[in-house]
């Protein structure tokens, strides 16, 4: 089922470095109150935590890598879970050796240098809750 949201605006910015990545995107979309959209971001890491989700057991592996790192990629969403804004990412990393990394994101994961861009939606909200079919706060639909 598909909800039809509308491009209210964007922001554009970057996230301090030695933060954590995922930690940094939740309070700049708390202090905004940002409740509905997108985010990608680009830049590097000091080192990432990564998940996979494992579907027959129902739990996130976390991957660590110590080590510096590119964000490839970085694109998640916004919704909001415990009534609370809540960023859902995944992230691709390169390594020195041009290696790829990728995953879902998760604390843990220390900027070296982000910038980041925030598209908010106009639209209802998006609430998570517990898919017990997947085991995952999947959304809600409005």
């Amino acid at each position: 089922m598909l909800q039809e949201v509308s491009s209210q605006h964007h922001f554009m910015g970057r996230l301090n470095h030695g933060e954590d990545l995922l930690e940094a995107l939740n309070q700049a979309c708390r202090q905004r109150e940002i409740r509905l959209g997108r985010v990608t971001a680009i830049g590097a890491v000091q080192k990432a935590a990564l998940g996979y989700y494992d579907q027959s057991q129902q739990v996130y592996h976390t991957i660590h890598l110590d080590r510096p790192l590119e964000i490839v990629q970085l694109t998640g969403n916004i919704s909001t879970k415990d009534d609370r804004p809540f960023i859902h990412a995944h992230a691709t990393f390169s390594d020195a050796s041009g290696r790829i990394y990728g995953g879902h994101l998760f604390p843990g994961t220390i900027i070296f240098a982000c910038e980041v861009i925030i598209h908010v939606f106009q639209g209802p909200a998006f609430q998570r809750i517990l898919d017990d079919t997947t085991g995952l706060p999947l959304w809600r639909m409005p």
